[in-house]
């Protein structure tokens, strides 16, 4: 008979593995909360013409995508920046700005597995809406460290690269580019890290080879690592443009060393974000040994929602994935102890002594205490011994004499210390026993 296996790239999690990924999904969702943030959620599938509207005819080939039974184009969501726009720009006249959103939510792409990314991941995304000051940024980026630091990690451990598409966007203008030129020199920054030189062949495709003059000015602008040097770069640029996004810059870096988090962003203009929809500040979160790849990456995107079809609103905002951090975790010694424990094990003598702690198990479990038993009977020896493995503080022993008295005997099992107690307190008795081991 053939043996089934998971689809390449999917994922599946064992109670293990899963109670790993809900501690991640536990301290995301409860930092998210400290910061105002509400949490929404939204349909796995979308129509196709909702991505292909967003990023081109070329995202087809990264999507699940088919035509439904009602002969719908559709796709299976491969990120939420498009659908939290639908959600937003449908609502914007109800809703209080700013408005603060998160969602965890499973995504899917069709593109080659490597390490850190498969073909179905999870993703933190948080959104601040009608803000078009720093000040959302300012917010945003705070978020993204504490969702770090939340799990033990450092300065040590992680930093965050910050970039911007408009001061680019004027540095470019300002040496003689046209808005096409400048997209594409973008692109080739975008990629230079990984490709080097060879990032501005679809520049030259386009337009013939680069001026040797204007590649070094490119390629000096994006060595750019600290303000200062910012400042001495565009010092000598005529034109307002480039000294008012500065004082954005001065704002945005200020905000966030009077957070106490300074430290933990470094100025970086080889980041430019690929996503052509990004409209001002951009940044990418990495490990500071470089191991791993981007760990999160965010942006302004203040056309975007326009572009859907609903009323222009200023956006800003930034996904997660968890595969990447669940490695980077793996890699700090910061992933937690996965405990199935139980709190009380009921060992049982017979039929007639099982009837009598089936009532005390129901209304201890429906107190919220974790009680397990043993479903056949057992051999009391093999009863303890499982008491023991589930990791139970507490034993209620069933057994004919207590039966007869109308008694359970309830043991520590950390002291090994037991004691009688009536049937009908036994409840409290286990309540007492928790409430004194939580002082």
């Amino acid at each position: 008979m053939a043996q089934f296996q998971s689809l390449p790239g999917f994922r599946e999690f064992y109670p293990d593995a899963l109670a790993r990924r809900n501690h991640i999904f536990r301290l995301w969702r409860q930092t998210a909360s400290t910061y105002g943030f509400q949490e929404y959620d939204a349909p796995v599938l979308e129509p196709l013409e909702l991505y292909k509207t967003k990023s081109g005819d070329e995202i087809e080939g990264q999507l699940f995508s088919f035509t439904d039974k009602g002969g719908r184009e559709v796709a299976l969501r491969p990120e939420m920046t498009p659908t939290v726009c639908r959600l937003v720009g449908e609502k914007a006249n109800a809703l209080k700005r700013p408005i603060k959103w998160f969602s965890i939510a499973e995504f899917y792409r069709y593109e080659r597995m490597q390490k850190g990314r498969g073909r179905c991941f999870f993703q933190l995304n948080a959104d601040i809406f009608g803000e078009p000051g720093v000040e959302a940024e300012t917010e945003l980026i705070a978020l993204l460290i504490q969702c770090f630091g939340s799990f033990g990690l450092t300065a040590e451990d992680f930093y965050v690269r910050l970039s911007d598409r408009n001061l680019w966007f004027y540095y470019l203008e300002a040496l003689g580019l046209d808005e096409p030129r400048i997209r594409t020199v973008l692109s080739a920054v975008d990629r230079y890290e990984k490709l080097g030189d060879d990032a501005f062949k679809d520049y030259t495709e386009k337009f013939g080879p680069i001026a040797p003059e204007l590649k070094a000015q490119v390629l000096a602008f994006l060595q750019i690592k600290t303000l200062a040097a910012l400042e001495a770069a565009v010092a000598s640029i005529p034109g307002d443009k480039l000294g008012a996004r500065l004082g954005d810059w001065r704002k945005l870096l200020g905000n966030l060393s009077a957070m106490g988090l300074g430290k933990f962003v470094e100025v970086d203009l080889g980041v430019v974000r690929g996503l052509a929809y990004y409209t001002g500040f951009v940044f990418e979160a990495f490990d500071r040994k470089g191991e791993l790849r981007a760990l999160a990456g965010g942006g302004r995107y203040d056309s975007l929602i326009g572009k859907l079809g609903y009323n222009d609103m200023p956006a800003v905002g930034f996904g997660m994935g968890d595969m990447t951090f669940a490695l980077l975790l793996e890699q700090r010694g910061l992933t937690p102890a996965v405990s199935h424990s139980t709190d009380v094990y009921a060992v049982i003598g017979g039929e007639a002594e099982r009837a009598a702690a089936f009532a005390d198990i129901q209304s201890l479990r429906a107190d919220g205490f974790r009680v397990d038993y043993p479903l056949k009977e057992v051999a009391f020896g093999k009863q303890f011994k499982a008491a023991g493995e589930s990791g139970a503080k507490l034993a209620l022993i069933y057994g004919g004499e207590e039966l007869a008295k109308g008694v359970v005997k309830v043991r520590d099992l950390g002291t090994r210390t037991e004691m009688e107690v009536p049937r009908e307190q036994v409840s409290a008795v286990v309540r007492d026993f928790f409430s004194a081991g939580a002082e």
